[in-house]
Formats: C-alpha cells, sequence, structure tokens
C-alpha cells in the first residue's frame, strides 16, 4: 500500500541540501527563492548544508545524513525541499534512518530522486520528482511547473490531471533570468515511436537515469520487493529522464536496468527531454528506444515534461497514472489509491 504524504496549512517546509549546496555567490539564489516561498505562505526551516559546497557535496555524507534524518523525522515539517541537485546524494542513503521517516512530501529532480526512489522503493511513502526550489525563484511560475503545489495539495483518494506544456526551454541561459525564470521558446510534443495514440496504466516509478541506475543490485533499489510486497504487483510506468548520457551509455544502463528486473510486468516507459542523448556514429537515442519498446513489447513515449530542459511535470512514485499520448491532446492523470 501507498502510503501519500497529507499537506495542511500552514506548511512548514525544511530544506537542505542532500546532494549539493551553494557557493557563497549563489546564496541569493536561495534567498530569493526563500522569499517565494515566504510570501506564499510556507513557513520555512533552512539547514546549514544549503550554504556550503566542497569537493562535488555541500558537507560529508554523514552531516549531510544527520540534517536529514532530523527533518525527515520532525513531525512538524510537511514537506522537505532542496535547493537542487548535484552529484553525490548516493553517499548518505547508508545512513538515512529508514524506518524513522515520519510520512512527508519530498519534493525535487536530478541527483535527488536517488533519494526520492529510494524512500518509495523502502517504505511505500509517495514521493514527488519535480521542480527545483531554486527555480521558484521568481515573481511567477509557468503553468506546468506550478502544478507542483496543486500536486502536493491532493489528498488520498483524490486524483490530479496535468497536461503537456506549451513550450519548453532549450537552453539554460542562468545570466539572463525571466520574471519566470526559465526561457520557453521551442513548442512542446509529446511523442510514441510508434507514432500512434497511447495509452497506459499503472504504478509510477523514475528519476535521472544517471544516478538511479548505481541503485540497481542494492537494498535501496529493490523494485522486486516494492512490486509484490507494496503495489501486489500491479504494473508499473517508468518515467526516467537523461542528463549527461550518450546514447551508448543509456542503452547500456537500459539494459542493465532490464537484465536486474526493474522493468518485469512494466507497461509503458516515458522519456524526458534531454540535450545529452549524443549519437554515437549512426548509433541515435531514437534507436536505443526502439529496440527497448521490441524488447520489451512495451509502448515508450518520448519528450515529455521531465528533467533538465524545464518545465516539467510532477510525478509521484508509487501514485496510480493514465497516461495518453495522442497527436490531439495528452494527458496524464495521477490517482492517489
Amino acid at each position: 500500500m501507498i502510503i501519500y504524504p497529507s499537506l495542511t496549512e500552514p506548511v512548514k517546509m525544511g530544506v537542505t541540501a542532500p546532494s549539493s549546496g551553494l557557493h557563497m555567490e549563489q546564496h541569493s539564489l536561495l534567498e530569493e527563492a526563500i522569499y517565494r516561498m515566504e510570501q506564499k505562505g510556507y513557513e520555512v526551516v533552512i539547514g546549514q548544508t544549503c550554504w556550503t559546497e566542497y569537493k562535488a557535496k555541500s558537507a560529508p555524507a554523514k552531516i549531510r545524513a544527520m540534517e536529514l534524518n532530523t527533518m525527515l523525522q520532525a513531525d512538524s515539517i510537511q514537506l522537505i525541499f532542496p535547493p537542487w541537485g548535484g552529484e553525490l546524494l548516493i553517499e548518505i542513503l547508508e545512513h538515512i534512518e529508514f524506518d524513522q521517516i515520519k510520512p512527508k512530501w519530498l519534493l525535487g529532480y536530478s541527483d535527488i530522486s536517488v533519494l526520492l526512489l529510494a524512500i518509495t522503493l523502502k517504505t511505500g511513502i509517495a514521493t514527488a520528482h519535480g521542480t527545483n526550489l531554486i527555480d521558484l525563484r521568481g515573481p511567477m511560475s509557468d503553468p506546468t511547473t506550478a502544478m507542483w503545489e496543486k500536486v502536493l495539495f491532493t489528498k488520498k483518494g483524490e486524483e490530479v490531471i496535468q497536461y503537456p506544456s506549451e513550450k519548453y526551454q532549450e537552453r539554460w541561459q542562468h545570466d539572463y533570468p525571466t520574471e519566470w525564470i526559465f526561457h520557453l521558446t521551442e513548442p512542446t510534443k509529446w511523442k510514441t515511436i510508434s507514432n500512434s495514440p497511447m495509452f497506459i496504466k499503472g504504478r509510477l516509478l523514475g528519476g535521472c537515469i544517471d544516478v538511479i541506475r548505481h541503485l540497481i543490485g542494492t537494498g535501496y533499489g529493490d523494485v522486486q520487493h516494492f512490486q509484490k510486497e507494496i503495489i501486489q504487483n500491479e504494473p508499473i510506468i517508468w518515467y526516467l529522464e537523461n542528463c549527461q548520457l550518450n546514447v551508448t551509455d543509456l542503452r547500456r544502463s537500459l539494459v542493465q536496468m532490464k537484465l536486474a528486473g526493474w522493468f518485469n510486468n512494466c507497461s509503458g516507459i516515458l522519456f524526458g527531454r534531454s540535450e545529452a542523448n549524443d549519437t554515437i556514429y549512426d548509433y541515435h537515442v531514437l534507436d536505443v528506444y526502439m529496440e527497448l519498446a521490441e524488447e520489451l513489447a512495451i509502448p515508450i513515449a518520448y519528450d515529455i515534461d521531465c528533467g533538465h530542459m524545464p518545465p516539467q511535470l510532477t510525478f509521484v512514485n508509487g501514485a496510480h497514472a493514465e497516461v495518453r499520448v495522442y497527436n490531439s491532446g495528452s494527458i496524464i492523470k495521477q490517482q492517489f489509491i
């Protein structure tokens, strides 16, 4: 059974950096984001790890884990919202007290997806893959990004619907922020490998494939246990996004996931947009998707609003979902059941 956290206003938000923190010259980015959250009525508790960054991490693993454990176990904190991702969150997993976690929302993406997936797989607590806190520092949010609040305020037994964005951001321009932070210039179009309509149902799981692949073979990536004991053998819909992998590394990673049984009883896969996916010789990312679809005999959609080319949907790990990808209109409905 999936455990869905519940938000009750006023919401106390914990901000900690289980992966990367901020260098001093970046502090204003987080200060602006916190200001926006306080304007919305959130009470914000800020951890010390947010303000430091050294050797590709905010702090040593045990210190990051200690601060995170404190927030995970605090009854008063309803939402944990890291500033952004990073590189080495996986170092803290062995120090997380999973059996002491109080149900609460965790929201983020990139390296944070390692923590999200591990918590849902081990505990059955739903977690949310979506925007970074830093990306909410503007005075406005585009409609796709802004859905994070509606999704997290959805109660058990309710459902929430999201649609494709109108436009997406092709490249980051950190030195030229807009009111929305992003530069949404390119028309969004969700696509299917078959070029035909797609409709799938299942429980959502996913994240950034660059980092969640490293959970394979560990006690933090036991998908078979999750499927059998927590969702009673319901099919899984995987959503995956690629930050930095070229196509052959992506292919190796997907084959490893397949061999590890992660795609057993999978009803379909959704791939996010990516600036990576570099072609190797004549081997293209579409070849990867087509090969996987043929091997698994499942539908695959791509260029979904997910990952490092914003904006992105808020996917809830563990939620029951219905996904429709049509030329005339696409939709994802998540049910908290």
